[in-house]
C-alpha cells in the first residue's frame, strides 16, 4: 500500500513515496482465543495493520504460555468444612449433589442446602 509522506529539508521541500510491505510472517488467527483476536483487531484498527500486528506480537510474547489454575476460596472453605465427614459412611451427597445458598427472608441467617434432582 503506497503512502505519500512530506519530507522537509533545510534547502528544499520534497514529496517522497514510501511503499510499506506486509510482514512475511502473518499471525495465525485460528490459534488465538476470542479476547486475543479482539485485541489484535482493535490494534489493527487503531494504528494500522502492520504496526498493530507488530504491537500484538510483542504483547503476545510477554504473555504467560501456561495457564495458571485459579483457586476458588469459597469452594476451598466448603471442602475444608466437609472434610470431617469424609470418612462418615452415613453422610451421602448423592449422584447429583446439593446446592448451597444463603438463607433469604426476614430474620433468616445461615445457609440453605437443596438437593439437585
Amino acid at each position: 500500500m503506497p503512502c505519500n509522506s512530506f519530507v522537509r529539508n533545510k534547502e528544499s521541500v520534497e514529496w517522497t513515496s514510501i511503499s510499506t510491505e506486509r510482514n512475511s510472517m502473518s499471525i495465525d488467527q485460528s490459534t488465538l482465543n476470542k479476547s486475543q483476536l479482539r485485541k489484535l483487531n482493535a490494534l489493527r484498527k487503531s494504528v494500522g495493520d502492520e504496526i498493530g500486528e507488530d504491537a500484538f506480537t510483542k504483547w503476545f510474547s510477554t504473555q504467560s504460555k501456561t495457564t495458571k489454575e485459579v483457586r476458588d476460596p469459597v469452594a476451598d472453605a466448603l471442602v475444608a468444612a466437609l472434610s470431617d465427614l469424609q470418612n462418615d459412611k452415613r453422610f451421602k451427597l448423592g449422584a447429583k449433589g446439593y446446592v448451597v445458598r444463603r438463607a433469604k427472608g426476614k430474620g433468616a441467617s445461615g445457609f440453605v442446602a437443596k438437593k439437585i434432582s
